[in-house]
């Protein structure tokens, strides 16, 4: 059973959690990042609004997941993923 768009974003919102609370990730996470932003990105029920917050994230796991060492770029980002985890709880999709 596929997840829901709600589904996703609290999936989306957990593992940018995770990175923002545990300063590391792995690759799969970044991919499995870069999967939920490209299928919320074509979800019509997606508040429009988050278009470019999710085209960040993407840019975000992309870069992340072609690293040498994706625990420094998740450190450099620690002010954007706070950022990103409030405006995720702000929008109502």
């Amino acid at each position: 059973m596929p997840l829901s768009h709600h589904d996703q974003v609290h999936l989306l919102q957990d593992i940018l959690v995770n990175h923002l609370e545990d300063c590391c990730g792995s690759v799969s996470e970044c991919e499995q990042l870069g999967r939920l932003v490209k299928s919320l990105l074509v979800n019509q029920s997606v508040a429009p609004e988050m278009q470019p917050l999710l085209e960040n994230i993407y840019a975000y796991c992309q870069t992340g997941k072609n690293t040498a060492d994706l625990d420094n770029h998740i450190n450099a980002h620690q002010e954007e993923l706070s950022q990103w985890v409030g405006q995720i709880n702000n929008y109502s999709i």
